[in-house]
């Protein structure tokens, strides 16, 4: 769904999103990862632990591992980048946090575009991540009443019990 709203064009032609919706993030080889489109928040977020910055060739890095589906701790995802920044952020519930910051590309649909990320565990929120005002400013409007305009990731087809019986 496009707008083709707005008397000076600014909104012609954007691409709505719902206030939550699937994404991939293909530097980390995560096909799919609910996302909240919070436009209260400035940074984008994604939940990661086990984080370590660290030194290779000259330049800072950070490792770190994330579990791209919720109430799922068993497929992790390890990732190695580099350390864009480290800053301090303020938490929904007022507290800061130091946080580092990676860029990776987002892909909504068949829109890619590199994102900015802070790194923060998000075990018991219930988005593995965020996408902030920053990442779909001039690109996208977000429609708070709707959900997954981007479509849902197709589900894994469980085998057959015939198929079962032969493993």
């Amino acid at each position: 769904m496009k707008d083709t709203s707005g008397a000076d064009g600014r909104y012609a032609g954007r691409e709505v999103m719902g206030w939550r919706e699937w994404l991939a993030l293909p530097d980390l080889s995560i096909k799919s990862i609910k996302a909240k489109i919070d436009t209260g928040a400035r940074t984008s977020a994604l939940h990661a632990f086990d984080v370590e910055v660290f030194r290779r060739g000259g330049r800072e890095r950070v490792r770190f591992k994330v579990h791209p589906k919720q109430r799922d701790s068993v497929r992790t995802v390890v990732a190695d980048v580099l350390l864009l920044d480290e800053r301090v952020v303020r938490s929904s519930s007022g507290r800061a946090e130091r946080r580092p910051v990676v860029l990776l590309h987002a892909k909504w649909k068949d829109h890619v575009w590199p994102i900015e990320v802070t790194l923060t565990r998000r075990d018991v929120m219930g988005f593995r991540m965020l996408l902030g005002r920053q990442a779909i400013r001039g690109r996208f409007l977000v429609d708070p009443g709707r959900s997954y305009a981007g479509g849902r990731p197709p589900r894994k087809k469980k085998a057959s019990k015939k198929a079962r019986a032969k493993s």
